[in-house]
């Protein structure tokens, strides 16, 4: 088995974890291969460019916090992914930096379960082309400097849903439900949830709420603006700027993400860890 490794660079610990990482794999004989930008961190030579990681590996390591995991799963395709938590909140990376080596044995060992993540496919046209984007999380699309608050038109399976008067729009995958959309008064949806959330950034008026919708939806969102240009984000890239009435349509991927699961953790203590629920109360935990 070949293990390809990704490392967010800006973090010393994680460089650090990678470096006892090498040692433990060199001691058992077992074939890895860095990205590119964290071999020439590392001062590795064998790396390889992080789109052909996937040919050759047979599951990855991701050594940073969730947005080194987002980043890992764009590039994995179908392959398992470790998550070891080098960062802050830690709602996708599932292993802490003690559980890395236990993980990475169970994958050798075949002992291992998976949590399937459903993707979004973003679809704009590029060049007189549809080009497609995938996010794990969230597309978001928002004003950025655009000077007034533009409107959002949001149609559901070509049906008008509604007109929001905003400064962005975010559709979130249930995974993606903790991160951007959670921040901006998004619901908290279970992981494995068969839907998708759409929740608007600080929009104009009060009666103006997320909404939950079926995963087998097809969403359709235009900015009705004069003029303008509004940056499309897939979980948290930029991927290109928007014209006013442009179309982009969102639906799920066909392409899931497989991460490694840990079995010694439940999603309600992940909630009760990351969110510091139930802190004024002991509840005999």
């Amino acid at each position: 088995m070949k293990f390809a490794i990704v490392v967010n660079v800006s973090r010393e610990t994680a460089l650090e974890l990678a470096r006892k990482l090498i040692i433990w794999f060199k001691e058992r004989n077992i074939e890895y291969v860095f990205e590119t930008q964290s071999a020439e961190k590392l001062r590795i030579e064998k790396f390889e460019p992080i789109e052909e990681l996937y040919k050759h590996c047979d599951a990855f390591i991701s050594l940073g916090g969730d947005g080194t995991l987002l980043f890992t799963s764009h590039f994995a395709v179908t392959k398992p992914v470790i998550g070891v938590n080098v960062g802050y909140l830690g709602f996708l990376t599932e292993f802490t930096q003690g559980e890395m080596l236990g993980a990475i044995e169970k994958v050798l060992n075949g002992t291992y379960s998976i949590h399937t993540r459903l993707q979004l496919e973003a679809s704009v046209p590029v060049n007189r082309e549809v080009q497609k984007f995938r996010a794990l999380n969230d597309v978001v699309i928002e004003k950025g400097t655009y000077p007034r608050i533009p409107t959002f038109v949001i149609k559901l399976d070509g049906e008008l849903l509604s007109s929001y008067r905003a400064d962005g729009i975010i559709i979130a995958t249930s995974t993606g439900s903790t991160a951007y959309s959670m921040s901006a008064g998004g619901p908290i949806i279970a992981p494995k949830s068969c839907v998708f959330v759409i929740t608007p950034i600080c929009p104009h008026m009060l009666t103006v709420r997320p909404i939950v919708i079926s995963d087998d939806k097809v969403i359709e969102v235009s900015v009705d603006s004069p003029d303008g240009e509004f940056p499309l984000n897939c979980d948290g890239h930029f991927r290109k700027f928007l014209a006013p009435q442009e179309v982009v349509v969102v639906q799920k991927s066909s392409e899931v993400i497989n991460l490694v699961a840990n079995e010694s953790r439940n999603y309600c203590e992940i909630l009760r860890t990351k969110l510091l629920w139930g802190r004024e109360h002991n509840f005999g935990l």
